[in-house]
């Protein structure tokens, strides 16, 4: 007798493993399908394109693909996670997608209405101290970081010093942080057009390690955006323009940035966490298959 129950409960395990075994190939098919759907929905441009109505063009640079600004903010807000914000667009390398498991970096574009910035300051700034101060700022608002429930940061360093081009009046940097216990450290690389009332910001986030691929792109990425005439840096009228409350330095420093959840989100947008469109088929392959890159 207990041989026979012995040999019918084998039976209805061998069943269930068989049905479980359908279910999941099933939900991860379905799952794939999902995500396979929202990328064939995006629409990405090429060539010149322009931006905010008129205020400057991006010409997207070879081996890129250009995300409008609506489609961005889907990307960044629905899928990645984000606050809400008001991007202009992003680039994605040619051969990437949002939801590419492989996806390395994207570069948002945003424009910042501040007021025409005085670059005086770039000629005598010491970055070292710079980066001194920022360290300080960074670990001083890790607290209020936590008790939003985001990642403590850490400021490792720069990953590439700042530079100021002052015949094109275009500023780049690249800032090397550490969220939480993670294994791998953040690229932060910011790029910064300025113009007659405030200035482009695009910026990169990715696993430290992409740097070496970014700066083999940097020289194309930073000549791919430029303003139109009347709203560019040398079209700046001190009888009506508004004048920023800071300079190069302040523009590096960028507190505004560090003191929102900004980082804790986007830093992570590669591992793909588009639960809340994915629904149940993209909890349930997370849960079962788990991340195909970990933590």
């Amino acid at each position: 007798m207990k041989h026979f129950i012995s040999i019918i409960l084998l039976v209805f395990i061998s069943n269930a493993a068989s049905a479980l075994s359908d279910s999941l190939e099933i939900a991860d098919e379905a799952y794939i399908q999902m995500i396979d759907s929202i990328d064939n929905s995006f629409n990405y441009q090429y060539g010149e394109v322009v931006l905010e109505e008129g205020l400057a063009t991006i010409t997207v640079p070879e081996g890129y693909k250009f995300l409008d600004a609506e489609q961005s903010q889907y990307v960044l807000t629905d899928l990645w996670g984000n606050p809400p914000s008001e991007s202009m667009g992003m680039l994605f390398p040619e051969n990437m997608s949002p939801l590419s498991d492989s996806l390395t970096f994207a570069v948002e574009v945003v424009y910042s209405e501040e007021g025409y910035i005085d670059d005086e300051d770039a000629k005598e700034l010491d970055y070292e101290e710079l980066l001194a101060t920022m360290q300080e700022d960074t670990e001083a608002i890790n607290p209020e970081r936590i008790e939003q429930g985001y990642e403590a940061v850490e400021l490792v360093g720069w990953a590439s010093a700042p530079f100021y081009d002052d015949a094109t009046k275009k500023l780049h940097w690249a800032k090397e942080l550490k969220f939480g216990d993670a294994p791998i450290n953040t690229l932060n690389y910011n790029i910064r057009i300025l113009g007659r009332e405030g200035y482009i910001n695009m910026n990169a986030i990715g696993d430290v390690d992409v740097l070496p691929v970014f700066n083999q792109d940097i020289d194309r990425i930073l000549a791919s955006v430029e303003f139109t005439e009347g709203n560019r840096y040398e079209d700046f009228n001190p009888d009506v323009d508004k004048i920023a409350a800071y300079g190069i330095g302040g523009l590096i420093a960028g507190k505004t940035l560090a003191k929102v959840g900004f980082f804790a989100m986007l830093a992570k947008f590669w591992k793909v966490i588009a639960l809340a469109v994915a629904g149940g088929f993209g909890l349930l392959r997370n849960v079962l298959f788990g991340s195909k890159k970990e933590s």
